[in-house]
């Protein structure tokens, strides 16, 4: 495309156009950096430094050379935020992320932005950036892109710039979707250098938790149950998705609140909240899933703190069938011996006694299948 002219209205136009597509990059960039900050965040607790400025500015510059289009690489570091944007790129490549396959994509998208502007006269009335997030979650899959970008410090930077390319006539789902993709890559890159050098275990929450609530889900390996917010954060859920799923529930189960709350506040809910979860984003009707918690109320047979884990145990079960097909919950089975053996009035036998301060490893092996290797977590 050719340079703008002073003066020459083609020419400004054309400038404009430049100038679209540099917010498309920068959008993407602040995309894949808040990427990179939250998947540094979960697994150190903190993100690192950005480089300095003055050296990031001169790293970029050699290695944006022919990686964008003259007119967009140069209207880029001509630009007042030059110095953050550089910052960002040495951050991501710092972080494990090939530039040199990053950039030629997002070039590719802001030159199709660059192109609809030069030949779009048709403006968007801009809306307020508030109405972003609602597109936001309706345009991207639940995961640690799209909770990355809303947790980010800079969103709300991120939602002004959609909402200007938007009054420019751009298609931002449709950028939106490329930089999901773009982000995903960024997550498993970052993800990938941060993992190099460990030798994760598999946490106790995980292991236990293996089994009947967990089946289908992408559970990472170091699941934190005893954290509600962390186990949240662990399998990308938000607080206002969470809220919501929590809502549902309610609806599903009128004038049960005292229930519902015990169930909500049961160790594994987040693994329900994972579950309703994945059948959302599938388009599933999760809602009467749960309608089936009123027609098999065997769960009402718990008492005290039990009601909550049995709630959980029946969530579950509801989920996993087709709705109003789900076979009526078993109850727990009761262990005669171990009965006995607790029972004040029939104490256990010497053999017993030396068999229970010894747990047979065995039994362990058999009652606890080993965890299949999870993926990266939850995704869209």
């Amino acid at each position: 495309m050719a340079t703008p002219v002073e003066g020459d209205p083609f020419a400004e136009a054309v400038g404009e156009a430049v100038q679209t597509a540099v917010m498309s990059v920068r959008l993407i960039t602040a995309i894949a950096d808040a990427v990179r900050r939250h998947q540094q965040r979960q697994k150190r607790g903190a993100e690192e430094e950005l480089p300095p400025a003055d050296e990031a500015k001169d790293e970029a510059k050699k290695e944006l050379k022919d990686l964008l289009p003259v007119d967009i690489s140069g209207a880029l570091m001509a630009s007042a935020d030059w110095p953050q944007l550089a910052q960002q790129l040495m951050a991501l490549k710092r972080a494990g992320v090939d530039l040199e396959q990053l950039m030629p994509r997002i070039g590719e998208i802001a030159v199709t932005v660059r192109d609809g502007v030069a030949g779009n006269e048709a403006r968007v009335a801009r809306e307020g950036t508030g109405e972003w997030e609602k597109m936001l979650r309706e345009t991207l899959p639940a995961g640690p892109v799209r909770e990355a970008i809303l947790s980010s410090p800079t969103w709300p930077d991120i939602a002004a710039t959609m909402a200007r390319l938007d009054e420019r006539g751009i298609d931002v789902r449709k950028i939106l979707a490329s930089a999901h993709d773009e982000g995903v890559g960024v997550d498993q890159a970052v993800a990938k250098v941060l993992a190099a050098g460990e030798a994760p275990t598999t946490s106790r929450d995980a292991l236990l938790a293996y089994g009947p609530m967990t089946k289908d889900l992408d559970l990472p390996k170091d699941l934190d149950l005893s954290h509600r917010e962390r186990a949240l954060r662990q399998l990308s859920i938000g607080p206002r998705e969470n809220e919501h799923f929590v809502r549902m529930v309610r609806e599903a189960m009128p004038g049960r609140d005292r229930e519902v709350d015990l169930m909500v506040a049961a160790k594994h809910w987040p693994l329900v909240a994972a579950r309703i979860a994945k059948m959302d984003d599938a388009g599933l009707p999760v809602r009467e899933h749960l309608a089936g918690l009123m027609k098999d109320t065997s769960w009402q047979e718990a008492r005290g703190s039990q009601l909550g884990s049995r709630l959980i145990q029946a969530a579950t079960h509801v989920l996993s069938h087709p709705p109003g097909e789900a076979p009526p919950m078993g109850r727990p089975k009761v262990s005669t011996s171990a009965a006995r053996s607790q029972s004040s009035t029939v104490g256990p036998s010497k053999a017993q006694a030396a068999k229970q301060s010894a747990p047979d490893a065995s039994a362990v092996a058999t009652d606890r299948p080993g965890l299949r290797p999870p993926s990266r977590g939850r995704g869209r």
